[in-house]
């Protein structure tokens, strides 16, 4: 038997000094190729879920096995995974071409093979044009495109993306669904946590948090 491209199992995680879980053994597979959106009101544990997921928060109990792989304690820079933060978190002092090819510098690539690689990127997201402008200085829907060439700079095996439309207006919320629509048909797996209706139904399949637990999962397409 196949074992999911990504099973989550088990999965159990509370904050700190608190009392309460955000979630409690929560399980989940995702199949190779799939792009799932996740929703679910504030605090149901939807951005937490991705963070375990790509290394950066530490589960209270559960285990994540990626394409047969238990990576539950591998950090996060060994997961080869690809993570488009909410907010995109890049780096304001770098340009364009820079925040881009920070993800390379694990790599021995020669320089040569490195900027070939970033010139990818910036054709992929539409950003050649604007390579060597300050991070600073970009709109909205800009940012949010070199925070995904970042996060697909090292080719990674799925793609994580939290609130990706967050705080765009429709028509670049749409532009950037369209981006994600061509990763996907590149064949890469992704998820989505967002809270627009909209966004999710560019997925193949939608689940649904509240209180720590799935309330639904529906494939629609």
């Amino acid at each position: 038997m196949t074992s999911p491209f990504l099973n989550i199992s088990h999965l159990s995680f509370q904050v700190p000094g608190e009392s309460t879980s955000i979630f409690s053994h929560l399980s989940l597979e995702i199949s190779e190729g799939e792009i799932v959106a996740i929703l679910g009101p504030s605090g149901s544990g939807k951005s937490s879920l991705l963070r375990i997921i790509c290394g950066l928060t530490p589960a209270s109990s559960g285990t994540v096995h990626l394409q047969g792989e238990d990576i539950t304690n591998v950090a996060p820079h060994r997961r080869n995974i690809g993570m488009v933060f909410q907010g995109a978190f890049l780096f304001p002092h770098l340009t364009v071409s820079e925040n881009i090819a920070y993800g390379l510098k694990m790599r021995k690539d020669t320089k040569e093979s490195q900027a070939h690689r970033v010139n990818e990127m910036l054709n992929l997201v539409h950003m050649s044009n604007l390579s060597q402008r300050d991070v600073a200085n970009l709109s909205g829907g800009e940012t949010t495109r070199v925070a995904i060439a970042r996060a697909l700079i090292n080719d990674p095996s799925i793609i994580l993306a939290d609130e990706p439309t967050g705080n765009l207006d429709s028509k670049t919320s749409l532009e950037i669904m369209a981006l994600f629509d061509a990763i996907h048909a590149q064949g890469n797996t992704v998820i989505l946590v967002t809270h627009e209706e909209e966004v999710a139904q560019h997925a193949h399949r939608v689940i649904r948090l509240r209180d720590g637990l799935v309330e639904s999962d529906i494939k629609i397409k």
